[in-house]
């Protein structure tokens, strides 16, 4: 008696079988490149991403702290906001980060961080002030 005659069938599906991820990955170089092909790939892409270090990582840390001030547009937006509870967060992050990194920093590092967190801090008052 064979499985067929017991009504089911078995299929090994092992070596076929491909995850969700790997056909995601798939689909995207497949659009990837069908982007090239008709010149509508992002001139986003095109744009040169500075090396992480430490000082790009504070520099970043910043940057977030001046798009909260309401300086520089949501990049999805395109919107000024203002939230300085999130500016006063970012403040503090690199405050926490001075003071778990102190004593494994270079003169340059550190006075980065220093002068960093004295501007933005000195931003917060201020702004903290126009809201009274």
């Amino acid at each position: 008696m064979n499985n067929e005659e017991k009504g089911y069938t078995i299929k090994d599906k092992r070596f076929s079988a491909i995850s969700e991820e790997e056909k995601m990955q798939d689909s995207d170089i497949k659009r990837h490149k069908s982007e090239e092909k008709n010149g509508s790939s992002s001139k986003k892409r095109d744009i040169p991403i500075p090396e992480i270090n430490f000082a790009t990582f504070i520099l970043s840390l910043s940057s977030s702290a001046m798009l909260h001030f309401g300086d520089i547009e949501d990049p999805v937006s395109g919107k000024k906001e203002r939230n300085l509870t999130i500016a006063k967060q970012t403040i503090d992050m690199i405050d926490m980060l001075r003071e778990k990194t102190k004593g494994n920093l270079t003169k340059d590092e550190e006075a980065l961080v220093e002068n960093t967190l004295y501007e933005l801090k000195i931003r917060y008052v201020k702004e903290s002030s126009k809201g009274m």
